[in-house]
């Protein structure tokens, strides 16, 4: 499996810097938790991972390519990508959409016997199976979800980019989903990145996590070397209490730190 890279990526939105310079390497068979609050340049990372927006200066590798040297089929074979708030424009069942998570492989003959498995595999894998003969129009937000996920994962990529694949679950969906995330780095070598905010879920399943704030990494490492008290000040205004816990790292918020506001 083959390393996700980004060296000094510079973005800026309107005047301001979302992304200042940042360098960072992923590795494959990892969860990869990405954190930070709201306009910290966490899923403007993850466009740049996947190749779906350049940046004003630096470079995403995959390996020792340039990601926006791929071509776009190679690309999608190789990285997939579950967007935060996916459109789907259309009136579709279910399973025809987590076939779409195939279409960089289907030759010129369509849909193999091959891919058909690959899709009853990937809508297993998400506890959707019972959603496969269900127009989408007619799923709540987290049956949406559970098959959105078994989309990218029908695609068996190298790498799973996830912009916060947790919205809209339940909280046992919730666990399953990143169990499954789990599953997928540890006996696949899958390198799984996945953005997220609820603290807790990320320092019991990440393998590392990457903490953004103001356009740069503020830590980078194991939860517990990633999620101090310090950190979490400094990022998200609050004060925090760290527990080890049988069930791993256990974040309490305990007050703000400093003034904020909606």
């Amino acid at each position: 499996m083959t390393t996700l890279s980004f060296d000094q990526l510079v973005v800026t939105f309107a005047g301001r810097r979302v992304l200042g310079g940042i360098s960072g390497v992923l590795e494959p068979g990892k969860v990869t938790v990405i954190l930070g609050p709201n306009g910290a340049g966490k899923s403007t990372l993850l466009t740049m991972l996947a190749g779906l927006r350049r940046p004003d200066s630096g470079r995403s590798l995959l390996g020792d390519q340039g990601v926006f040297d791929l071509k776009p089929r190679v690309r999608a074979q190789r990285i997939a990508f579950l967007p935060q708030t996916p459109e789907i424009a259309w009136a579709v069942e279910a399973r025809i959409l987590v076939g779409l998570g195939r279409t960089p492989f289907i030759g010129a003959r369509g849909l193999s016997a091959d891919d058909a498995a690959h899709i009853e595999a990937a809508l297993k894998s998400a506890d959707a199976l019972d959603l496969a003969d269900r127009d989408m129009s007619t799923l709540s937000g987290g049956e949406r979800a559970r098959v959105l996920i078994a989309r990218a994962l029908a695609g068996q990529p190298e790498w799973l980019l996830a912009d916060e694949p947790l919205t809209g679950l339940d909280p046992g969906h919730q666990l399953d989903a990143l169990a499954l995330f789990q599953t997928l780095a540890r006996t696949q070598g899958c390198g799984v990145v996945l953005t997220l905010h609820d603290l807790n879920l990320a320092a019991r399943f990440a393998d590392r996590v990457l903490v953004l704030s103001q356009g740069k990494v503020l830590a980078d490492g194991l939860p517990d070397e990633a999620l101090t008290p310090d950190v979490i000040a400094t990022a998200y205004g609050v004060r925090a209490r760290i527990k080890k816990t049988r069930d791993g790292l256990q974040v309490e918020i305990v007050e703000r730190s400093r003034p904020g506001g909606l």
